[in-house]
């Protein structure tokens, strides 16, 4: 089979492997899309495991089952998370899921960019779930991303009748700004450097303001004199997270839903923050309560995603798809059709 083996956001490779092999308690299924993640061009992150399958937003069929697999048939139409948590552990028990040891060695085999993967046990057990008649395999690819960002906005506690900020506004920011505006808040700011991402930002509903331009006086001036209740920062830069410091509204939190490079560190005004009750939380991946959550906003046509996919690819041109999420230059999603 093929699959497409990243050793740089410039190159990457359409390579041919053998098919997987399954075991009793395991499936084989065939990758229909395979959605490229910000993350996975995070470059810094991901080269020192490179050369490597990624990919993680993948949907597809079901083509083997093995022996003591229930509850599926050949054929089902599936999402597959590639992380899943073990439910028991004191982490798990107390909500953060995302957080299990169980879950940071957990995935799919090879990796979401091939025409075939094999889900383990656990993963079977867990993290495989049927996408209604209505869902498209595209649409299905958003179901992890989404899932990541209805995480985040609960740990952020949006609710209706407040301002939220997002900085950045790549495809994670633009999937803040849709759950935001259909949780009821009375208005969304969005960031970004893009002005083709500020425009879908603005026809998705958000006021706009271009990264270069974010101040205080900004954020009040559109808002009624007032700053931001919740600040989502969906970019990792340092310049970014201090803009969140500056916009938030007394009494507000801020949630971090990009990361820093390991090696940097943040300097917080724990005065102002004290004075004015400001907290921080931050979110990682994302748990079944809110996978199940992001499948009903999508196949309930409450959050609409085809109008994010910008390109869809066949495997031989992953490279191209790299490239463009890493640019971000008119791309949003980008989809590789691993089989044709």
């Amino acid at each position: 089979m093929r699959v497409a083996t990243y050793y740089s956001n410039d190159d990457v490779r359409t390579e041919e492997v053998p098919v997987p092999t399954i075991g009793p308690e395991e499936i084989l299924v065939k990758v229909h899309a395979s959605g490229i993640c910000g993350s996975d061009v995070m470059e810094w992150y991901r080269i020192k495991k490179a050369p490597r399958v990624l990919g993680h937003e993948i949907t597809g069929e079901i083509t083997k089952m093995g022996e003591s697999v229930q509850g599926y048939r050949i054929g089902d139409r599936v999402f597959v998370s590639h992380h899943v948590p073990c439910d028991d552990c004191i982490y798990c028990k107390k909500g953060h899921t995302s957080v299990c040891d169980t879950l940071r060695t957990t995935n799919f085999d090879p990796g979401g960019f091939a025409q075939y993967v094999r889900v383990p046990g656990i993963n079977v057990e867990k993290g495989v779930y049927k996408i209604p008649d209505n869902m498209s395999y595209s649409e299905g690819v958003f179901i992890e991303p989404l899932a990541c960002v209805v995480r985040g906005q609960r740990f952020l506690g949006v609710e209706p009748d407040e301002t939220v900020l997002v900085i950045g506004s790549g495809l994670s920011g633009l999937l803040h700004i849709k759950l935001a505006l259909h949780k009821g808040v009375s208005r969304v700011i969005a960031t970004d450097i893009s002005d083709f991402r500020l425009e879908v930002a603005e026809k998705l509903g958000a006021d706009t303001i271009r990264a270069e331009e974010v101040s205080p006086e900004r954020i009040s001036g559109i808002n009624h004199g007032k700053l931001a209740d919740k600040v989502i920062v969906s970019t990792g830069a340092k310049n970014a997270m201090e803009q969140a410091l500056e916009s938030v509204d007394r009494g507000g939190r801020i949630l971090l839903f990009a990361p820093l490079m390991p090696q940097e560190t943040l300097a917080l005004p724990v005065w102002e923050m004290w004075k004015n009750e400001i907290s921080i939380t931050t979110s990682y991946a994302a748990c079944d309560r809110d996978i199940r959550e992001a499948m009903d906003l999508i196949s309930g046509e409450y959050i609409s995603v085809k109008d994010l996919i910008t390109h869809e690819l066949p495997m031989e041109e992953a490279k191209k798809g790299f490239q463009l999420t890493a640019s971000g230059e008119n791309s949003l999603k980008v989809i590789l059709r691993p089989n044709p």
